[in-house]
């Protein structure tokens, strides 16, 4: 090994360890290794969510689709009913086509985005207390319904509520 790398060695070594003693042993008073959230939650039980749109059949999609995010990106076991340690509950509140871009010649939409908005609550079963409440909570995703694409609107619909599993179960995640 050559002198320079050993230096170059020395010195991220002591970067290093500056950077781990600069730590704190809790997330709230700067840099920590602690985790943010508690690690007492385990389970998590998420009820169907109420849908008030016309826009039929989005709320079993929405929940399937958060309980796999959930099983896919968190260690919390999703359970049923009483035996939960936590409970998600929440509603569709709005289910929106809004045109992203239209043809200059003919002035049909081309392309199309369909916007989910929800409310939602994660609550500890135990004490009542609430986690985690978001109201318009929003996700966005496109479609091409135009000729020559022809996707169709439930494709749309298919990825917002995708996009909206993946960011409600990212807030819980995220530090309160």
């Amino acid at each position: 090994m050559t002198a320079s790398c050993r230096l170059a060695l020395i010195v991220l070594s002591v970067g290093v360890m500056v950077g781990l003693a600069s730590c704190a042993t809790d997330p709230a008073q700067g840099y920590s290794f602690a985790p943010a959230r508690s690690t007492n939650t385990r389970t998590i039980s998420v009820p169907v969510f109420a849908n008030e749109t016309f826009s039929h059949g989005m709320e079993v999609q929405l929940t399937e689709a958060i309980v796999k995010e959930l099983q896919r990106s968190t260690p919390w076991r999703i359970v049923s009913g009483p035996k939960a340690q936590t409970v998600l509950t929440g509603s569709i509140t709005d289910s929106e086509l809004r045109p992203l871009s239209t043809a200059s010649g003919t002035g049909l939409v081309m392309e199309q985005a369909v916007v989910l908005t929800v409310d939602f609550e994660w609550r500890d079963r135990a004490s009542g207390e609430v986690l985690i409440a978001r109201k318009n909570f929003k996700a966005l995703e496109s479609f091409v319904p135009a000729r020559g694409t022809g996707e169709r609107l439930e494709l749309g619909q298919h990825a917002a509520v995708q996009e909206l599993a993946r960011r409600i179960v990212n807030e819980l995640r995220s530090a309160w």
